[in-house]
């Protein structure tokens, strides 16, 4: 057998994911800007909402932002090994049996209950460490959070075990999102009560704001901002209308190629199950792109692809690997070969992860982080 060549085998990968770090510092400034002197808490969890932790950390590292946020240890942990020095702020709870991992890394976990709290405790103990913490409470999110009516009670635990500092408090918001903001201005309320109920305690930050918050809610600034889906350039919601909302410049690109032309006749079954049939005679392109790499195959037959400069419909079911658009309409103008954006900007035209959520009843954050591993993440030149 002969050699095998050497070559960076993500350049064979056809379908691509580009990663334009100009439009993440860019987003940062408007975000810093809106926040104003608070220190903002961005998060990268979920493989950086899809567009790879690794990449994004170390530009925000460029940056200047030093604390990130993360949903679990794991994701954290493979940051660190990948040399990423940052503080981690690890936002989902765990089970008592990962309290030496949380140790050996020195994070910065979300704590809400007893078990985790005394399994910390007893860990740091043992290995002669303390440990910093955020405590959650439960504002209204209904998901995890020391009740407020409890706080006290919890902190005076907290205050016992010497092993613990505690870093902050926190909440979250469930609907800050949403034009009628009165239940996140009640969370406000109840957490602001909360913060002068607890001063005697000298806790050094106070969280509640997410992207929404940041500018929608003032108010909920506080003392730091946890910025998550607005830092990859899209809107918390379609229906948010901060006029800042409109500066931010989406951080991710989903690009392939054209890999088959072919001419089919009238009344051709296209893909599985025949879901469409050519209604004339049709040119057909091939794109090495399926619900395999994340295009959800809800999505079929119901969205188009930029193709020199046109929109094209997809046709047929999105098989795992490949899908067909319908390309009769650029027969003589278009190649093997030929760029085909099914998120991003070709020429005067623009499909947006927003455009694809509303075809498939999502949101946009479901858009961008199903976009499979097997998809390269590329930094654009």
């Amino acid at each position: 057998m002969g050699a095998i060549r050497t070559v960076n085998y993500k350049n064979t990968h056809l379908t691509k994911a580009i990663i334009h770090l100009d439009h993440l510092t860019h987003n940062m400034e408007v975000l810093q800007k809106k926040a104003g002197k608070r220190p903002l808490f961005p998060a990268i969890k979920a493989n950086a909402y899809g567009h790879d932790a690794e990449i994004i950390a170390k530009h925000l590292l460029s940056l200047g932002y030093t604390t990130l946020c993360t949903a679990h240890l794991s994701e954290a942990a493979e940051l660190v090994e990948k040399g990423i020095n940052a503080t981690f702020i690890i936002l989902s709870p765990t089970l008592a049996e990962n309290s030496d991992y949380l140790l050996d890394y020195d994070f910065q976990p979300i704590v809400c209950s007893q078990m985790q709290l005394q399994a910390l405790a007893q860990a740091a103990k043992r290995r002669e460490k303390q440990i910093t913490i955020h405590i959650k409470v439960d504002t209204g999110m209904g998901r995890m959070g020391v009740r407020p009516d409890q706080i006290l009670t919890f902190l005076d635990e907290c205050k016992s075990q010497p092993e613990i500092i505690i870093g902050g408090i926190c909440s979250h918001f469930p609907r800050a999102d949403e034009n009628d903001l009165s239940f996140s201005k009640t969370q406000i309320n109840t957490f602001t009560a909360l913060k002068k109920e607890t001063q005697a305690y000298n806790i050094p930050l106070y969280h509640i704001a997410n992207s929404a918050a940041l500018f929608a809610l003032e108010e909920a600034h506080l003392d730091a901002i946890r910025p998550g889906i607005s830092m990859y350039g899209l809107k918390p919601s379609v229906s948010m209308a901060a006029p800042e909302l409109n500066e931010l410049k989406p951080v991710m690109s989903l690009v392939s190629r054209i890999t088959l032309l072919k001419e089919v006749v009238q009344d051709t079954g296209i893909s599985y199950g025949h879901l469409h049939c050519t209604d004339k005679p049709s040119l057909i392109a091939t794109i090495p792109v399926g619900y395999g790499d994340g295009l959800s195959r809800t999505l079929s037959n119901r969205i188009d692809v930029l193709i020199g400069n046109e929109r094209c419909r997809q046709i047929g079911n999105i098989c795992m690997d490949q899908c067909m658009i319908d390309v009769t309409h650029l027969r003589g103008e278009v190649s093997i070969g030929d760029e085909v954006v099914i998120i991003g900007t070709q020429g005067s035209e623009t499909i947006t992860a927003d455009d694809l959520a509303k075809k498939q009843h999502t949101v946009n954050y479901e858009i961008v982080t199903a976009i499979s591993s097997r998809v390269p993440r590329i930094v654009a030149q």
